[in-house]
């Protein structure tokens, strides 16, 4: 029987991850592509990563309250995981941190039941320099949150988790990319 985590690292890898020459959104050169959104947005992923991403987080010991980063990548990575806690509680609730404030309304960054002293894991789709994750951090950090580590489905191992752990962070990856690239044809 297939483990979870190679499940989602097949998954990952037929869908996701692509070979070629690609400019990532951090401007770096890549002969390697994955758009983790294939996955996380489908059904199959959703339930491996909220299952997976729920465990890793209480092996971490973070203790956290909510769960969320940057939009769109982290979007259903938090939504996942805050629907797989209602089946193991205690529940955790999912936020989305937009990229720019809303210059409407309450103009908030933070949407969604995030509330000032939670204790919150950012969450990523895929780390590559750990900018998005850094970002995230800021806002939840300026909105009164405590940040207690990151959580991504995938570490590129392109630096993103050093640039985190450098920052105080710690990090947490459901897989890497070379575990992905392990199920390619």
């Amino acid at each position: 029987m297939t483990s979870s985590l190679e499940a989602l690292q097949r998954l990952l890898a037929e869908r996701s991850a692509r070979r070629g020459k690609f400019t990532l959104s951090s401007g770096r050169e890549s002969t390697l592509y994955i758009d983790a959104r294939l996955t996380t947005m489908s059904p199959e992923g959703l339930a491996l990563i909220g299952t997976l991403g729920l465990d890793a987080l209480r092996q971490s010991g973070w203790d956290v309250r909510s769960v969320g980063g940057l939009t769109l990548g982290a979007d259903p990575v938090a939504y996942a995981i805050a629907y797989a806690s209602v089946q193991q509680p205690p529940m955790i609730r999912a936020f989305t941190v937009r990229k720019e404030a809303k210059t409407h309304g309450t103009g908030q960054l933070i949407e969604g039941p995030f509330t000032a002293g939670d204790r919150v894991a950012i969450v990523e789709d895929v780390i590559t320099t750990g900018a998005s994750a850094l970002k995230a951090s800021t806002a939840v950090q300026s909105a009164g949150g405590v940040v207690a580590g990151v959580l991504a489905v995938v570490d590129r191992e392109e630096g993103g988790r050093e640039a985190l752990l450098d920052q105080g962070f710690p990090v947490i990856a459901l897989t890497r990319a070379g575990e992905i690239t392990r199920h390619m044809p």
